[in-house]
């Protein structure tokens, strides 16, 4: 049997494929361990510097897999709770990535399919892409997405879009964050392409500085988090991409870890 999760690296670029296509790429407990297991593989300062996610077919994700709803349906409640501490380590491992994270979306991303989006640190959907935290309209709720999306979106977009349950526009999603750019379907691949070119002309370190900071600081005070990015930008500027960086700009010549980019893709996924 072919994996859930196809797998293409291409130099710098892994791109990641959900590849359950009859199923409009739900989720099930086979597809959820295949990404956590290759999101905890990734390690800082690796070949990969850059990821995007995208999926086969006319969907991106509907959320949960119709025969795995089934099954949990009949479960215990220690084997719910296995079941969403499984769920809740991908998306906490994708969250927790050292590098970017691109979403690719068209068609449908619902329940955990747009919680996919929400983890993501670039996501760009195709106009005609279909969201919605769905899961009010089963008697359940989004609950192990929640901190990621809440956290993308912001509560009172949470409250409406989670209470509702309603599906939603790819406008809508870039109005509150979920995405963070809406193109025609055609323009995907090219406009992810523009993407990558400029995460791969900044630092890898940088990047990984970048989002742990952004981990650190959000919700606090500045008081609180003064000396935390003191030492955090006397560090980089005098570590050895910092100074090379900065070497580059002076010298008006492109830092070494800009002298390889990947073509562009010219295709769809």
């Amino acid at each position: 049997m072919p994996p859930f999760l196809a797998i293409d690296e291409s130099g710098p670029v892994v791109r990641l494929t959900l590849n359950r296509p009859e199923v409009r790429n739900a989720f099930n407990e086979a597809l959820i361990g295949e990404i956590a297991a290759w999101a905890e593989g990734v390690r800082a300062g690796g070949r990969t510097r850059v990821a995007v996610l995208a999926a086969e077919g006319p969907a991106f994700s509907a959320g949960a897999d119709l025969a795995w709803m089934s099954k949990t349906i009949g479960y215990s409640r220690e084997e719910n709770l296995r079941d969403a501490r499984g769920l809740a380590r991908m998306f906490a491992a994708l969250d927790a990535l050292p590098i970017p994270l691109v979403g690719r979306i068209q068609g449908a991303a619902l329940g955990g399919g747009a919680g996919l989006a929400a983890v993501c640190d670039i996501a760009i959907a195709a106009e005609h892409a279909v969201f919605g935290f769905t899961e009010a309209r089963l008697g359940i709720l989004p609950a192990v997405i929640s901190p990621f999306v809440i956290a993308k979106i912001g509560r009172s977009a949470a409250r409406e879009l989670f209470l509702t349950g309603r599906r939603f526009t790819a406008a809508r999603a870039r109005e509150i964050g979920l995405v963070h750019a809406v193109v025609p379907a055609a323009e995907l691949d090219s406009t992810i392409d523009v993407q990558i070119a400029d995460l791969l002309a900044c630092g890898p370190e940088a990047i990984e500085g970048a989002k742990a900071l952004i981990a650190r600081v959000a919700g606090r005070p500045p008081s609180d988090v003064a000396e935390l990015t003191a030492e955090t930008i006397a560090r980089h500027r005098t570590s050895a991409e910092g100074q090379e960086g900065m070497r580059a700009f002076l010298e008006k010549r492109q830092p070494a870890w800009a002298s390889s980019r990947p073509k562009p893709t010219g295709g769809g996924t």
